[in-house]
């Protein structure tokens, strides 16, 4: 069991090990056969993948077609992009001992740990979705509906006829308020109040803190300290969680995903405490501020729409959850907060007629993906019927990625997102406030204004 005085030495340990040089080096890769792409300096596109992203996207796609390559820090490695599903289904259902995620991910080991479900590859990657899919199965997620509810309700409760607010900042307090009680299980108030600064933290840094971990010295300096100083904060109230957890006296009885991980790990395959930690923290990273993300992009445009208002308060009130999840549907096509899913090859491979070598990166490009005309007609028009009794031709749609990598809470943050616009249809009115646009944040990309409304009583 990991005891606090250890604490600031692992997080130590766990930067240095995972930082972007020391993750082990990929092969040198032949560029002489890839696709086509800018001729520009690395840094400069590495910032338009990074930083400018909406526009980055679109250009590369009309420049250069379907497929292209991009070369990026630290080192000018090339990741190519594709944009047609069927080409993305050649990614999915790609060998898992050849196309590694966790590879690709890499940029997030610092933070996330070397035992994080999105850095995992091959039987390690294996038996951690294993260890952690009953936790999110069917009959988990209705158990998990109830709070997610009255964590709601209580948040929509504060609000007054009237006022006018960024609705980003109300659904990220809302979701990490859920992902605190139902992931983390954590419901003392004083324990909540040293976790959210923590992670609010964590979850708002830049492009540039990101870049960071791959020049280790800028750690002793400016906002890469303050993340790393951070980092050191919220290991040791995840670790005392942790560690209190285990000796609970009601842990049989809990339903939060933790005591799920640990009681499932008495009867067999155990979880230490530092992969605990890792899974809870990529639980965190990857359900907090996504599922905040498509709400307030889902309310916004509700807000600037009054028949779309109209037919959401409907769904709210006659029970309608699958209006309301075809709205989070299409809150996530229209607006990804991910831009791209990306596989690094351990082997040569073919991929829509190119031999690529060992050691490129490839992924499907989500932003291009959602707003073909060919996969979704009026792409750039906010219909949930898309979603309604049917689903969107196969990898069309993949705000989760897909295949053996696929998102393990997407069902859990559908259900959620449907339980949040429920309580706030059923109670207010919404209208968008302005126009908004995407903006990048760490690896997502969220409402530059913050989606505002302003809400009024029915």
């Amino acid at each position: 069991m990991t005891t606090l005085d250890d604490v600031d030495q692992l997080t130590a340990q766990r930067f240095k090990r995972m930082s972007p040089g020391n993750q082990g080096k990929l092969p040198p890769v032949d560029t002489s056969g890839l696709p086509d792409g800018p001729k520009w300096p690395v840094l400069l596109q590495t910032a338009g993948l990074l930083r400018f992203r909406h526009r980055f996207h679109p250009y590369m796609h009309r420049t250069y077609g379907d497929i292209f390559t991009v070369r990026v820090a630290p080192g000018g490695r090339p990741l190519v992009f594709f944009t047609r599903p069927e080409h993305a289904k050649e990614i999915f259902a790609g060998d898992p001992e050849i196309f590694h995620a966790g590879k690709a991910n890499g940029i997030l080991g610092p933070i996330m740990g070397e035992h994080s479900l999105l850095l995992q590859d091959s039987s390690q990657h294996k038996r951690a979705r294993k260890l952690l899919m009953p936790a999110f199965n069917g009959h988990a997620l209705r158990e998990y509906q109830s709070l997610v509810t009255e964590v709601a309700e209580a948040e929509v409760a504060t609000w007054r006829p009237g006022e006018e607010f960024r609705s980003l900042d109300r659904m990220n307090r809302l979701t990490l308020e859920v992902i605190l009680r139902v992931v983390f299980g954590v419901t003392d108030e004083r324990r909540l109040a040293e976790l959210r600064p923590r992670v609010n933290k964590t979850v708002n840094i830049s492009p540039a803190i990101l870049l960071g971990w791959g020049y280790p010295k800028l750690q002793k300096y400016g906002p890469w300290k303050r993340t790393v100083d951070n980092q050191h904060e919220l290991d040791r109230l995840m670790y005392a969680e942790i560690r209190e957890r285990r000796t609970a006296p009601d842990l049989a009885d809990r339903t939060d995903v933790l005591s799920r991980l640990i009681v499932q790990g008495e009867d067999g395959d155990a979880l230490d405490d530092t992969e605990l930690r890792d899974q809870l923290v990529t639980l965190l990273l990857a359900g907090h501020e996504t599922t905040a993300t498509a709400l307030a992009w889902a309310l916004h445009e509700a807000g600037k729409d009054p028949e779309l208002l109209a037919r959401c308060r409907r769904a709210a009130t006659e029970g309608d959850d699958d209006y309301l999840d075809a709205v989070m549907k299409e809150s996530m096509r229209l607006h990804p907060v991910i831009p791209m899913v990306v596989r690094t090859l351990m082997k040569p491979a073919t991929i829509a007629g190119y031999d690529l070598p060992a050691g490129t990166t490839v992924g499907p490009s989500i932003i291009i993906t959602h707003s073909r005309e060919d996969n979704h007609e009026d792409p750039d028009v906010f219909r949930p019927e898309r979603f309604l009794g049917q689903n969107p031709p196969t990898n069309t749609w993949i705000p989760f990625g897909g295949g053996v990598r696929r998102c393990i809470g997407a069902g859990f943050a559908l259900m959620e997102g449907v339980a949040v616009l429920r309580e706030v249809f059923a109670a207010y009115d919404v209208t968008a406030v302005g126009d908004d646009e995407p903006k990048v944040r760490n690896i997502t990309s969220v409402p530059r204004n913050g989606a505002r409304i302003r809400v009024t009583a029915p």
